[in-house]
């Protein structure tokens, strides 16, 4: 059993693109559907897929690559707030990740979203990674 199913999901994108891998699969959540959703709406995946395997069921994303350098479009992952560490923010505590460049994923009341979003909503929760 996995004691922080997030940083596992961030873990294996990361472990991917550092082999090279084009497809990653990953346990599924409805917390890591919704991670990855943002993911590929803001551009840092190709795709993505969720299947039922009579279980948990598996998300598999297609990684995204630069077509003349084929360095990884996701450059850093990292997780902010663990078990062992909640980290909270109020919309007006929201740091910009990398000058405005990276995004940061919320969970808040309203569903998970960027910093962004939850700034337009107005709307502070668990800041759950930084990613850009």
């Amino acid at each position: 059993m996995v004691t922080d199913p997030i940083a596992d999901f961030l873990t294996r994108i990361r472990n991917a693109q550092m082999a090279g891998h084009r497809i990653v699969e990953v346990p599924a959540s409805n917390l890591k559907k919704r991670i990855t959703e943002i993911l590929y709406k803001q551009g840092y995946i190709l795709k993505y897929k969720f299947e039922d395997d009579n279980k948990q069921g598996i998300i598999k994303i297609a990684l995204k690559y630069d077509a003349d350098t084929k360095q990884p479009a996701i450059q850093s992952l990292e997780r902010v707030s663990r078990p062992g560490l909640r980290q909270y923010a109020k919309p007006s505590e929201l740091r910009r990740v990398k000058n405005g460049l990276g995004i940061a994923i919320l969970s808040t009341s309203k569903g998970v979203m960027t910093d962004k979003e939850a700034k337009a909503q107005n709307v502070g929760g668990e800041v759950l990674c930084y990613i850009y």
